[in-house]
C-alpha cells in the first residue's frame, strides 16, 4: 500500500492496549456470558468497521471499549466464580477436540447458576446472537460515499475521421 504525507496514521501509544491474554477454551466458555455482557459495545465496533471498511484508523476507539470490556468481564468473573468457570473451561478443553459443550453441560449448568447469583448475567438462549437486532448508535451517521470521477484518458477521435476496414477479415466467423 502506497502512502502519501497527507495520511495521518496513528503512533504506537494509540495502539497499544491491554491484550485479553486468555486460551481459546476459555474464550469458548465464557463466550455466550461475554457476548452477552458485552454485547452494544461489539456492535457499535462492527458499525463502526461496516461503515468505513477501508479505514480502520477510524474504529480504533470503538476496538479499544470491546477489549476493556472484555477485560472487566474476566475480571468480575475471576473475582466470583473463578472456580466454577475453570472447572467449566477445563472440562471443554479435554473432554472433546473441537471444543464441544456437550459433554460439559454439568458443569455448565454450575457455572451459569453462579454467573446468574452473582453477576446477574443470564446466559442467552441458543440463537440469541443470530437473531436481527437494531442497534440505535449514538455517532452521527457518515457521509455517504462519493463515486470516484476519472478524467477522460484522451479526446474523442472527430467524426469524420477515416476508418479503414480490417485486415484480416471479422472476428465473427458468421457475418
Amino acid at each position: 500500500m502506497v502512502l502519501t504525507n497527507s495520511v495521518n496514521l496513528p503512533t504506537e501509544e494509540e495502539l497499544t492496549v491491554p491484550e485479553v491474554n486468555v486460551s481459546s477454551a476459555i474464550l469458548r466458555a465464557a463466550s455466550f456470558h461475554l457476548g452477552k455482557q458485552c454485547e452494544t459495545i461489539n456492535n457499535e465496533f462492527m458499525l463502526c468497521r461496516s461503515e468505513y471498511p477501508n479505514d480502520p484508523r477510524k474504529c480504533l476507539d470503538e476496538g479499544k471499549e470491546v477489549t476493556k470490556c472484555s477485560l472487566d468481564f474476566f475480571r468480575k468473573m475471576k473475582a466470583n466464580c473463578r472456580q466454577e468457570f475453570e472447572t467449566y473451561a477445563n472440562c471443554i478443553d479435554k473432554s472433546s477436540t473441537n471444543f464441544k459443550f456437550a459433554p460439559c453441560r454439568k458443569t455448565q449448568g454450575v457455572y451459569d447458576q453462579c454467573m446468574l447469583e452473582k453477576l446477574n448475567i443470564e446466559r442467552p438462549y441458543w440463537g440469541y446472537f443470530s437473531e436481527l437486532k437494531v442497534h440505535d448508535s449514538p455517532r452521527p451517521r457518515p457521509p455517504p460515499p462519493q463515486p470516484e470521477v476519472y478524467p477522460d484518458a484522451s479526446e474523442k477521435l472527430p467524426l469524420d475521421y477515416p476508418k479503414y476496414g480490417t485486415k484480416h477479415g471479422s472476428r465473427y466467423f458468421f457475418e
